[in-house]
Protein backbone atom coordinates (compact mmCIF):
# COMPACT_ATOMS: atom_id res chain seq x y z
CA UNK A 1 0.00 0.00 0.00
CA UNK A 2 2.97 2.51 0.83
CA UNK A 3 3.61 2.31 -2.97
CA UNK A 4 6.88 0.63 -4.56
CA UNK A 5 6.06 1.53 -8.17
CA UNK A 6 9.37 2.98 -10.01
CA UNK A 7 11.36 2.15 -7.16
CA UNK A 8 15.06 0.24 -8.29
CA UNK A 9 17.55 -0.51 -6.25
CA UNK A 10 16.30 1.70 -3.27
CA UNK A 11 15.74 4.86 -5.31
CA UNK A 12 12.32 6.15 -6.73
CA UNK A 13 12.55 6.95 -11.23
CA UNK A 14 10.44 10.17 -10.20
CA UNK A 15 7.76 9.03 -12.72
CA UNK A 16 3.96 9.28 -11.78
CA UNK A 17 1.26 8.64 -14.57
CA UNK A 18 -1.26 11.28 -15.33
CA UNK A 19 -3.69 8.90 -13.27
CA UNK A 20 -1.79 9.70 -10.25
CA UNK A 21 -1.03 13.78 -10.77
CA UNK A 22 -2.05 16.03 -8.07
CA UNK A 23 -5.54 17.36 -8.22
CA UNK A 24 -6.72 20.60 -5.60
CA UNK A 25 -9.26 18.29 -4.92
CA UNK A 26 -7.05 15.49 -3.63
CA UNK A 27 -5.60 16.33 0.34
CA UNK A 28 -3.43 14.07 2.15
CA UNK A 29 -2.32 14.10 6.12
CA UNK A 30 1.19 14.83 6.55
CA UNK A 31 3.46 13.06 8.83
CA UNK A 32 2.98 16.54 10.62
CA UNK A 33 -0.47 15.89 10.68
CA UNK A 34 -1.29 19.05 8.53
CA UNK A 35 -3.60 18.87 5.28
CA UNK A 36 -1.50 19.15 2.16
CA UNK A 37 -2.50 18.80 -1.26
CA UNK A 38 -1.86 15.12 -2.48
CA UNK A 39 1.22 14.01 -4.63
CA UNK A 40 3.51 10.99 -5.30
CA UNK A 41 5.30 9.33 -3.31
CA UNK A 42 2.00 9.54 -1.17
CA UNK A 43 3.94 7.78 1.69
CA UNK A 44 7.43 9.33 1.36
CA UNK A 45 7.14 10.41 5.20
CA UNK A 46 5.46 7.69 6.56
CA UNK A 47 7.10 4.73 5.24
CA UNK A 48 10.43 6.33 6.01
CA UNK A 49 12.41 3.54 6.45
CA UNK A 50 12.00 2.45 2.84
CA UNK A 51 12.12 4.66 -0.59
CA UNK A 52 8.40 5.10 -1.39
CA UNK A 53 7.20 5.61 -5.17
CA UNK A 54 3.41 5.15 -6.69
CA UNK A 55 1.19 3.03 -5.03
CA UNK A 56 -2.89 2.99 -5.33
CA UNK A 57 -3.70 5.97 -3.25
CA UNK A 58 -3.48 8.46 -5.77
CA UNK A 59 -4.85 6.69 -8.60
CA UNK A 60 -7.77 5.73 -6.40
CA UNK A 61 -8.39 9.44 -5.26
CA UNK A 62 -8.69 10.53 -8.95
CA UNK A 63 -10.80 8.31 -10.27
CA UNK A 64 -13.31 9.30 -7.09
CA UNK A 65 -12.79 13.03 -8.28
CA UNK A 66 -13.34 12.11 -11.46
CA UNK A 67 -17.03 9.98 -11.09
CA UNK A 68 -17.78 12.40 -7.71
CA UNK A 69 -17.06 15.77 -9.91
CA UNK A 70 -15.98 18.75 -8.60
CA UNK A 71 -17.99 19.37 -5.57
CA UNK A 72 -15.79 16.60 -3.90
CA UNK A 73 -12.62 16.71 -1.44
CA UNK A 74 -10.78 13.35 -0.54
CA UNK A 75 -8.97 13.25 2.21
CA UNK A 76 -5.99 10.92 2.43
CA UNK A 77 -4.71 9.24 5.11
CA UNK A 78 -1.85 7.26 4.60
CA UNK A 79 -0.48 4.79 7.25
CA UNK A 80 1.31 1.95 5.36
CA UNK A 81 4.35 0.48 6.71
CA UNK A 82 6.07 -2.15 3.90
CA UNK A 83 7.05 -5.34 5.41
CA UNK A 84 4.80 -5.95 8.80
CA UNK A 85 2.72 -8.78 9.29
CA UNK A 86 -0.62 -8.43 10.45
CA UNK A 87 -0.10 -8.90 14.14
CA UNK A 88 2.06 -6.02 14.15
CA UNK A 89 -1.11 -3.85 13.01
CA UNK A 90 -3.38 -5.36 16.20
CA UNK A 91 -5.09 -3.23 18.63
CA UNK A 92 -2.16 -1.66 21.01
CA UNK A 93 0.97 -1.93 18.84
CA UNK A 94 2.74 1.13 17.25
CA UNK A 95 1.78 0.54 14.30
CA UNK A 96 -2.16 0.39 15.14
CA UNK A 97 -2.31 3.38 17.61
CA UNK A 98 -0.48 5.61 14.92
CA UNK A 99 -3.34 5.04 12.48
CA UNK A 100 -6.05 5.46 14.97
CA UNK A 101 -4.30 8.83 15.86
CA UNK A 102 -4.01 9.75 12.29
CA UNK A 103 -7.60 9.03 11.35
CA UNK A 104 -8.74 10.64 15.04
CA UNK A 105 -7.15 13.82 13.70
CA UNK A 106 -8.68 13.90 9.88
CA UNK A 107 -12.07 13.86 11.47
CA UNK A 108 -10.71 17.42 13.61
CA UNK A 109 -12.15 19.75 11.04
CA UNK A 110 -15.21 18.27 9.52
CA UNK A 111 -14.05 15.57 7.60
CA UNK A 112 -16.26 12.15 7.49
CA UNK A 113 -14.34 9.05 7.35
CA UNK A 114 -15.51 6.71 4.61
CA UNK A 115 -13.26 3.67 4.21
CA UNK A 116 -9.98 1.98 4.92
CA UNK A 117 -7.95 0.60 2.00
CA UNK A 118 -6.26 -2.12 3.14
CA UNK A 119 -2.84 -4.12 1.20
CA UNK A 120 -0.60 -6.04 3.24
CA UNK A 121 -0.50 -9.44 4.14
CA UNK A 122 2.88 -10.68 2.03
CA UNK A 123 4.93 -11.09 5.03
CA UNK A 124 2.60 -13.12 6.45
CA UNK A 125 3.04 -15.59 3.81
CA UNK A 126 6.84 -16.68 5.79
CA UNK A 127 5.67 -18.86 8.33
CA UNK A 128 2.81 -21.15 8.67
CA UNK A 129 1.40 -19.72 11.81
CA UNK A 130 1.41 -16.38 10.45
CA UNK A 131 -0.50 -17.70 6.93
CA UNK A 132 -3.14 -19.56 9.36
CA UNK A 133 -3.63 -16.95 11.79
CA UNK A 134 -3.97 -14.14 9.04
CA UNK A 135 -8.24 -14.70 9.06
CA UNK A 136 -8.36 -14.48 12.69
CA UNK A 137 -6.07 -11.23 13.24
CA UNK A 138 -7.34 -9.71 10.48
CA UNK A 139 -11.09 -10.00 11.55
CA UNK A 140 -10.04 -8.84 14.87
CA UNK A 141 -8.34 -5.92 13.77
CA UNK A 142 -11.50 -4.69 11.07
CA UNK A 143 -13.96 -5.19 14.88
CA UNK A 144 -11.64 -3.26 16.82
CA UNK A 145 -10.74 -0.23 14.16
CA UNK A 146 -14.66 0.30 13.89
CA UNK A 147 -14.99 -0.04 17.03
CA UNK A 148 -12.14 2.74 18.12
CA UNK A 149 -13.45 5.00 15.56
CA UNK A 150 -17.12 4.02 16.74
CA UNK A 151 -18.11 3.70 13.19
CA UNK A 152 -19.83 0.30 13.31
CA UNK A 153 -20.06 -0.03 9.79
CA UNK A 154 -16.96 1.04 8.04
CA UNK A 155 -16.52 0.30 5.01
CA UNK A 156 -13.34 -1.93 4.44
CA UNK A 157 -11.65 -2.65 1.01
CA UNK A 158 -9.34 -5.61 1.03
CA UNK A 159 -6.63 -6.54 -1.34
CA UNK A 160 -6.24 -10.31 -1.90
CA UNK A 161 -2.28 -10.36 -2.68
CA UNK A 162 -0.86 -11.48 -5.69
CA UNK A 163 2.72 -12.66 -3.97
CA UNK A 164 4.35 -13.12 -1.03
CA UNK A 165 7.84 -12.77 0.59
CA UNK A 166 7.19 -17.11 1.15
CA UNK A 167 5.20 -19.75 0.05
CA UNK A 168 2.01 -19.34 1.84
CA UNK A 169 0.43 -16.77 -0.54
CA UNK A 170 -2.51 -18.98 -1.52
CA UNK A 171 -3.80 -19.52 2.52
CA UNK A 172 -3.29 -16.06 3.10
CA UNK A 173 -5.19 -15.41 -0.47
CA UNK A 174 -8.09 -17.99 0.96
CA UNK A 175 -7.97 -15.91 4.16
CA UNK A 176 -8.59 -12.41 2.39
CA UNK A 177 -10.93 -13.82 0.16
CA UNK A 178 -13.45 -15.35 2.49
CA UNK A 179 -13.18 -12.99 5.38
CA UNK A 180 -17.48 -12.42 5.73
CA UNK A 181 -18.22 -9.62 8.51
CA UNK A 182 -20.59 -7.26 6.99
CA UNK A 183 -19.09 -4.62 4.89
CA UNK A 184 -15.98 -5.79 4.02
CA UNK A 185 -15.43 -5.55 0.05
CA UNK A 186 -12.48 -8.02 -1.07
CA UNK A 187 -10.47 -6.41 -4.78
CA UNK A 188 -7.99 -9.05 -6.30
CA UNK A 189 -4.52 -8.30 -7.07
CA UNK A 190 -3.97 -11.63 -8.90
CA UNK A 191 -3.08 -11.19 -12.85
CA UNK A 192 -1.27 -7.62 -12.54
CA UNK A 193 2.10 -7.40 -13.51
CA UNK A 194 4.56 -7.84 -10.88
CA UNK A 195 8.24 -6.39 -10.63
CA UNK A 196 11.36 -8.07 -11.41
CA UNK A 197 11.27 -8.45 -7.66
CA UNK A 198 8.36 -11.01 -8.06
CA UNK A 199 6.96 -8.94 -4.95
CA UNK A 200 5.76 -5.96 -5.88
CA UNK A 201 3.55 -4.30 -7.92
CA UNK A 202 4.82 -1.95 -11.26
CA UNK A 203 3.73 1.27 -11.50
CA UNK A 204 1.51 0.28 -14.64
CA UNK A 205 -0.25 -1.92 -11.88
CA UNK A 206 -0.34 0.09 -8.85
CA UNK A 207 -2.67 2.35 -10.89
CA UNK A 208 -4.54 -0.49 -12.04
CA UNK A 209 -5.29 -1.32 -9.02
CA UNK A 210 -5.91 2.18 -7.69
CA UNK A 211 -8.86 2.24 -10.16
CA UNK A 212 -10.08 -1.13 -8.96
CA UNK A 213 -10.30 -0.07 -5.33
CA UNK A 214 -11.66 3.48 -6.65
CA UNK A 215 -14.63 1.41 -8.83
CA UNK A 216 -15.63 -0.75 -5.02
CA UNK A 217 -15.26 2.25 -2.72
CA UNK A 218 -17.91 4.25 -5.58
CA UNK A 219 -19.93 0.78 -5.89
CA UNK A 220 -20.44 0.66 -2.40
Amino acid sequence: MAGRGGVTHGAWDHYAPPECSPNSQILRLSAKLKWESAHEPLHADIDSGKACGVGPGMAFANEVVRARGPSVVVGLVPCAVGGTRIRQWARGTPLYSRLLSRAKQSLKKGGTIRAVLWFQGESDTVRTSDAEAYGGNMEKFIIDIRSDLNIPNLLIIQVAIASGEGQYIEEVRKAQLQLSLPNVKCVDAKGLNLKPDKLHLTTTSEVQLGVKLANAFLAS
